[in-house]
């Protein structure tokens, strides 16, 4: 499923250039490791290319687009397994404050008072199915209410035929108001019953709810360590294509189906 996405090697020869060394395959397992065990790049076990060459094809396939091109194409196709149409129609936007590390800069970092954390913010749109659909990385001294104007604006950017998103508390308002006028797009506020006291289940909510625990399952995104926000936003892209092609994975082999790691 992920091999026919990959750029094809440049023609060998005398023209050409050398020939590829490193094998495809143990590239994508090799980030796909160190996401999960949330390592670092110099720690990648030697039965791996070696560390520069895995980065170097990380940050080539997130600049030429190859990671977008393989992410939405799995999305795709989870969603026909599952009977969905195509493109999606509607979201769920959240926002989840994670610790920086000290590998992140002053310039992409900030304090949450409410969440009481320093480092950064993830904004994330998903599909009912809780499948990304974008996502967007800032500061978490960041407002929600901001930066979803920022990530709805990317919503319709990349995926015009969504025409509704369902938000809690923290985006009512303006932001509403904006997107109706500027982007076409309905947010609902999704609100807490009235007279509740503890927690409960809210509708449309729990789905971005579960999508940041699946995100969150892989020890490098538990903690932020990226040094720019691109490379950020493209971890939670990886984690999300691992998911998903195993879910597929399972689907073809008539494995029941599971949206766990």
């Amino acid at each position: 499923m992920v091999e026919p996405v990959l750029p094809k090697p440049r023609n060998t020869g005398p023209a050409g250039g050398r020939p590829r060394a490193a094998s495809l395959r143990l590239i994508v397992n090799a980030i796909l490791y160190l996401l999960r065990t949330g390592c670092a790049w110099r720690q990648l076990p030697d039965d791996f290319p070696p560390y520069q060459t895995v980065y170097r094809y990380f940050r080539a396939w997130r600049v030429d687009g190859t990671v977008d091109r393989l992410h939405d194409l799995l999305r795709d196709r989870l969603r026909a397994a599952e009977g969905r149409d195509q493109p999606p129609t509607a979201g769920i936007v959240d926002a989840q404050s994670v610790k920086g590390a000290t590998t992140v800069g002053r310039d992409s970092r900030g304090y949450d008072a409410g969440k009481r954390t320093n480092g950064r913010k993830r904004h994330v749109v998903v599909d009912t199915l809780g499948l990304l659909l974008v996502v967007l990385v800032t500061a978490a001294s960041v407002q929600d209410r901001d930066g979803g104007r920022d990530v709805l604006a990317r919503l319709r950017a990349a995926l015009p035929g969504v025409s509704l998103v369902w938000a809690d508390g923290g985006y009512a308002g303006r932001l509403v108001e904006w997107a109706k006028a500027a982007l076409c797009l309905l947010v609902t506020v999704v609100r807490k019953r009235a007279g509740q006291h503890g927690f409960e289940v809210l509708p449309r909510r729990w789905v971005v709810e579960r999508s940041f625990s699946w995100i969150t399952s892989c020890r490098r995104l538990a903690c932020d360590y990226e040094r720019t926000t691109e490379h950020a936003e493209a971890m939670v892209k990886w984690a999300m294509v691992a998911l998903m092609a195993r879910r597929l994975a399972r689907l073809q082999t008539g494995a029941l189906p599971a949206y766990n790691w």
